[in-house]
């Protein structure tokens, strides 16, 4: 019987439709990223360089052309892709998962999506970590930056800098960044709260596949939401997993991030006021809303099309 039962939980965890959520959501956001990833760019550019002024994601993006090249824009997306399609594989994946084993098919609530996001984000952060400390180094490499104070880097690619950073700065700067992370589970948790719970609201108890349209605008309101209320820690992420920063002395490593983010949150309020905590946040909106409303309409459209191919529409709307 304990066989069995470890068994059966084991194809509950490995099971076929988490797994499909996890393709989808995965393929969805690569795909979404790779279309807006210039307003990426023109996003971390302001968040990690101070001195650069704040103008609209066009401005920045002609600057950085004018400046660094006409690809430029698209530095660094072949680490940010490898890092994104890993991130939404586990986040859409254990999200999944957790509603199918523990709602056993019974509608979800907001509470239950909040904290079923909050689990997944997680999972993610903690697995995931490295890949995008690695990528925002590779992304910001060879930049022109107009703070001086910023040291250049030289990584060849995703494996030479793991062994650099892992080398001069130890293995644990490749999880730099994690405290805020883990803040920043908020982020995707509010994200799929306010999106399933639109997705209800539409249906309105009657399981039924949501137009284009619908997708496109829900996803779109669920992550403008949910960038605004997290942008400023999103900036303290960028920076920290920049590691342009003076380390704290402390020998307590949670006591280290806590007062090296509290400095980082006043010193950027000092200098620029309190919307200097939401410099970039235009950039930002623009590619995050855009990006994530086309990943949630591809995710709904590769996730129906599939459980429809293996006849399983019925149960997949009835789950959600």
């Amino acid at each position: 019987n304990k066989q069995a039962a470890e068994v059966t939980m084991a194809f509950e965890v490995f099971s076929y439709e988490s797994l499909v959520h996890a393709v989808s959501g995965a393929v969805g956001s690569v795909t979404a990223m790779t279309v807006f990833f210039p307003l990426d760019t023109a996003r971390l550019r302001l968040q990690v360089d101070d001195n650069r002024e704040a103008k609209s994601s066009l401005a920045i993006l002609a600057e950085i052309i004018s400046e660094e090249g006409l690809l430029a824009p698209y530095r660094g997306w072949f680490p940010v892709i490898c890092s994104l399609c890993c991130s939404n594989f586990v986040y859409f994946y254990c999200f999944n998962y957790f509603k199918a084993s523990w709602l056993k098919g019974k509608q979800s609530t907001s509470a239950n999506d909040l904290i079923f996001g909050i689990a997944a984000g997680v999972i993610n952060v903690l697995a995931t970590t490295p890949l995008w400390v690695v990528n925002t180094r590779l992304k910001l490499q060879g930049s022109n930056f107009r703070n001086l104070d910023i040291h250049p880097t030289n990584y060849a690619g995703i494996l030479d800098a793991f062994v650099q950073i892992t080398r001069d700065e130890g293995v644990g700067a490749l999880w730099n960044g994690t405290f805020p992370s883990l803040l920043l589970v908020l982020n995707p948790a509010i994200q799929f709260m306010i999106y399933e719970g639109l997705k209800r609201q539409l249906r309105r108890g009657v399981p039924r596949e949501l137009s284009s349209l619908e997708v496109f605008m829900i996803g779109a309101v669920a992550k403008a939401v949910a960038t605004t209320v997290t942008y400023p820690l999103q900036t303290i992420q960028s920076i920290l997993r920049f590691g342009q920063f003076n380390r704290s002395t402390e020998k307590s490593r949670l006591l280290s991030t806590l007062r090296t983010i509290k400095c980082l949150l006043s010193s950027r309020a000092r200098k620029y006021g309190m919307l200097g905590l939401f410099k970039g946040l235009e950039a930002k909106l623009l590619q995050t809303v855009l990006t994530a409303a086309l990943m949630f309409l591809l995710y709904e459209k590769i996730a129906s099309c599939t459980f429809k191919v293996m006849g399983l529409s019925n149960s997949h709307y009835k789950k959600r």
